[in-house]
């Protein structure tokens, strides 16, 4: 996950946000999908990825990628903290959880609905609650449970 290619995009998309806030994008491997910490928000997308296993070299696409933002906006200060869950080869034994390559074009749709999401729960706008679609993969197996981080930590969003 290049992060500061996701910087850069946020940066972008936030420019049309309420001039005179300003808004970080900081990647927090701790964060919890429903649980955000007192005075956050969150917002939970899906989208699709390549992953390569560190291992064997193996790779393979997904389009059950889960992807939560925590935000907060205080004294015109915003943060988003940002998590991708990983997965794991399902052909070596005890592999490593692998980190998601993201297309550049899904990062900006996720961008883009994330900034949506922020003028609704931060400045309270009424913008309904549609969102744009993620560009899917062609995935040749099912989404394997036993190999996502999501699924195994119990808040996958297939659940």
């Amino acid at each position: 996950m290049a992060q500061q290619e996701w910087i850069s995009i946020f940066q972008r998309k936030t420019t049309d946000l309420p001039e005179g806030d300003s808004w970080r994008l900081q990647f927090d491997e701790t964060i919890v999908p429903k649980s955000p910490n007192f005075g956050w928000e969150q917002y939970i997308r899906n989208t699709s990825a390549r992953f390569q296993c560190t291992s064997c070299r193996r790779g393979w696409p997904s389009n059950r990628v889960m992807v939560v933002f925590d935000m907060r906006l205080t004294n015109g200060e915003g943060v988003v903290k940002v998590r991708a869950f990983r997965q794991n080869c399902k052909i070596c034994s005890e592999a490593p959880m692998e980190r998601p390559t993201i297309t550049p074009e899904n990062i900006e749709i996720l961008m883009e609905n994330l900034v949506k999401k922020i003028r609704i729960k931060c400045y309270h706008e009424d913008l309904g609650e549609g969102h744009r679609p993620f560009q899917s993969l062609e995935v040749k197996s099912p989404h394997e449970p036993a190999h996502c981080e999501a699924c195994m930590a119990g808040f996958c969003t297939q659940i």
